[in-house]
């Protein structure tokens, strides 16, 4: 990492990724940003569009548009990189399960 706003990127991104899994998979732009300001990343929806698009391209999750609106599909690789089992260059990795927070 370079500099702070990399840092933020790549936690953000992470937070993308388990937030869809605790989402079963599943989430609409719109709940992203809603969760995204609960875990300290107040961004707007142009920039969380930005990330699912960064995102799409790393094979880690699909889009699809309903009615003007984002839905994000997580995909298995997008489940590993979540999980720690893979690991993505601009991704924060997760810390390990079981351990400190």
């Amino acid at each position: 990492m370079n500099n702070f706003s990399e840092l933020l990127d790549s936690d953000r991104r992470l937070a993308i990724l388990k937030s869809l899994m605790d989402g079963d998979g599943s989430l609409n732009e719109s709940i992203l940003q809603t969760v995204l300001d609960m875990l300290g990343h107040a961004v707007s929806r142009d920039k969380i569009r930005t990330d699912l698009a960064w995102l799409k391209e790393q094979g880690l999750v699909t889009l699809e548009t309903i009615v003007n609106v984002q839905v994000a599909h997580l995909t298995d690789r997008g489940c590993d990189v979540a999980e720690g089992r893979a690991g993505v260059p601009g991704i924060k990795r997760p810390r390990p399960s079981g351990g400190r927070q």
